[in-house]
C-alpha cells in the first residue's frame, strides 16, 4: 500500500510539473513574438470593426436589432475557431520542428500531452476573447450580460464538441500530414453552426457548437442564468459535448496508432 501510495504520489506532481512546462511554452512563445501576438489580436478588432461599420452602412438602423448576435456570436467564434485549431497547429509545428516523436515517447501519454497543451491555448483564448469581448462592447455601446457563473460553463461545454472535432483533425494531420484545405473549409461550418436557428429547428440542438452557442446568447441578450434554464437543454448540451469529445479522442488515439504503425509519426 506504501509503495503504491507513493507512485500515486510522485504521479500527480510529474503532471502538474508538465502542466507548467506547457503554459510556460505558450507565454514565451506569446512575449518571444510580440509583433505576431499583436498582428492576431488586432486583425481580430479590425475584423469586427469592418463587420460593424459595414453592417451600419449598410443596414442602418436595422443592424441594431441583431448586433447583440453579432456580438456574441464573434466572440464564440474567436474561441471556436483556438479550440479547433489548437490541436492541428501544435502537431503541425511538432512536426516542423522534429519533435513530434520525442512527444509520444514521453513518459505520459501522448493524449495527455496534447491535452494539456489544447487546455492551455483554451485558457489564453478566454482571456483574449474576453478583452475582445469588451472592445466589442465599447465600440458598439451594446453592453451585454456577462454573468462569470452562466458563461464559463456554457462556454465551456460548447468548446468541448470543437475539442473533439479538433482532435478528429489532429490525428488526420499526424497521418496525412497536409490537410490545411480540408481544416479551413470546416471553418466556415462553424459560422453555420453558431448562427443556427437551434430555437425553431430542434434538430440542430444534437450538431456540435449549435446548441451551446443557442444557450449562450439566450444568457447574454436576455440575462438568463445557468440554473433558470429547463433542465432537460443543459442535460443535452452535457451528453452532446461529451460524446463529441469521446469520440473525437477516440480517433484521434486510432488515428496516432496507425501513424506509428506506418512509421510516419515525426515526417511532415
Amino acid at each position: 500500500m506504501t509503495a503504491a501510495g507513493s507512485g500515486a504520489s510522485k504521479s500527480a506532481p510529474s503532471v502538474t510539473a508538465l502542466a507548467k512546462v506547457i503554459v510556460h511554452k505558450r507565454l514565451m512563445l506569446l512575449v518571444r513574438y510580440p509583433v505576431n501576438t499583436a498582428s492576431q489580436y488586432l486583425s481580430l478588432v479590425l475584423i469586427f470593426l469592418l463587420v460593424f461599420l459595414g453592417g451600419r452602412a449598410v443596414a442602418g438602423p436595422a443592424l441594431t436589432e441583431s448586433l447583440d448576435g453579432i456580438i456574441v456570436g464573434f466572440f464564440l467564434f474567436t474561441l471556436t475557431m483556438t479550440s479547433y485549431s489548437g490541436i492541428t497547429n501544435d502537431i503541425t509545428s511538432e512536426a516542423q520542428w522534429g519533435t513530434l516523436e520525442r512527444l509520444y515517447m514521453s513518459p505520459h501519454r501522448f493524449g495527455v500531452v496534447i491535452g494539456l497543451s489544447t487546455l492551455a491555448n483554451i485558457a489564453l483564448s478566454f482571456l483574449w476573447g474576453a478583452i475582445l469581448l469588451g472592445i466589442m462592447m465599447a465600440l458598439t455601446g451594446r453592453w451585454l450580460t456577462v454573468d462569470p457563473l452562466t458563461i464559463l460553463p456554457l462556454v465551456s461545454l460548447t468548446l468541448m464538441s470543437v475539442l473533439g472535432i479538433g482532435f478528429l483533425f489532429g490525428g488526420l494531420a499526424i497521418v496525412y500530414k497536409r490537410i490545411g484545405n480540408v481544416f479551413s473549409l470546416l471553418q466556415f461550418g462553424f459560422i453555420g453552426l453558431i448562427a443556427a436557428p437551434v430555437g425553431d429547428i430542434a434538430a440542430l440542438r444534437l450538431l456540435p457548437v449549435a446548441h451551446g452557442s443557442y444557450l449562450t446568447r439566450v444568457a447574454m441578450e436576455q440575462d438568463v442564468r445557468l440554473w433558470e434554464f429547463p433542465a432537460w437543454e443543459l442535460g443535452l448540451l452535457v451528453a452532446t459535448a461529451t460524446a463529441y469529445l469521446t469520440v473525437g479522442y477516440l480517433c484521434f488515439s486510432r488515428l496516432t496508432t496507425v501513424a506509428r504503425k506506418r512509421g510516419v509519426m515525426g515526417h511532415y
